[in-house]
């Protein structure tokens, strides 16, 4: 029998290097499926639809929370950001292991609904160091940089409500952390009831 693949999602404050390391886990897993979020927020430079986000309007975005295609969703500096249902579980059940990059309260709400997520938090080496990663960017003015700042300091607090955490000292060390607990998750006996019976 097939086992589901696992639906691993990857949170942190803004400017703490989600995608870096996601990139180099998928580098290093080829195979890992990757689910892209639908974004009310316009495209960045170098951005493409389809790849990084679906990019959607306010009002087409809440169609799709409407006809529960949206499987989480939550607002981050006034933008929506959301999960599509479809493609994920197709992906899952198919025996694809996908990889998510949500906002913390995307993460929390996958979790609450579907237990057998796992919810993996990066944390920046420090304040000091996720300032200069946001100012680094040179895609947002000063005041969302502080914004963003500020929101991140509330955000960690809530890190005690995810599975693992991981500080993004540099890409190759998270992204091997990540790996590692990956692995690990994929020989808990939960994951693996009824194997006696197929020795």
């Amino acid at each position: 029998m097939m086992k589901k693949g696992l639906i691993i999602s990857v949170s942190g404050p803004s400017g703490v290097g989600k995608g870096t390391v996601l990139a180099q886990i998928r580098k290093d897993n080829p195979g890992f499926g990757q689910s892209v979020s639908v974004t009310t927020r316009g495209p960045r430079e170098g951005e493409k639809e389809g790849r990084e986000y679906f990019f959607r309007s306010k009002d087409e975005f809440m169609k799709l929370v409407e006809e529960k295609e949206i499987l989480e969703y939550d607002e981050y500096v006034g933008n929506f950001y959301g999960t599509p249902a479809t493609p994920l579980f197709a992906m899952s059940d198919g025996g694809t292991d996908v990889l998510l990059d949500l906002t913390i309260a995307g993460s929390m709400a996958l979790k609450e609904k579907f237990e057998q997520a796992v919810t993996v938090f990066l944390l920046p080496p420090s304040f000091d160091e996720l300032r200069r990663r946001l100012e680094g960017r040179g895609t947002e003015s000063q005041d969302i940089v502080d914004k963003r700042l500020l929101q991140s300091r509330e955000e960690i607090v809530h890190a005690d409500s995810f599975d693992y955490v991981v500080t993004n000292e540099t890409v190759e060390q998270a992204a091997g952390d990540i790996e590692a607990i990956i692995r690990a998750e994929k020989l808990r006996y939960a994951r693996n009831k009824g194997i006696e019976e197929a020795l």
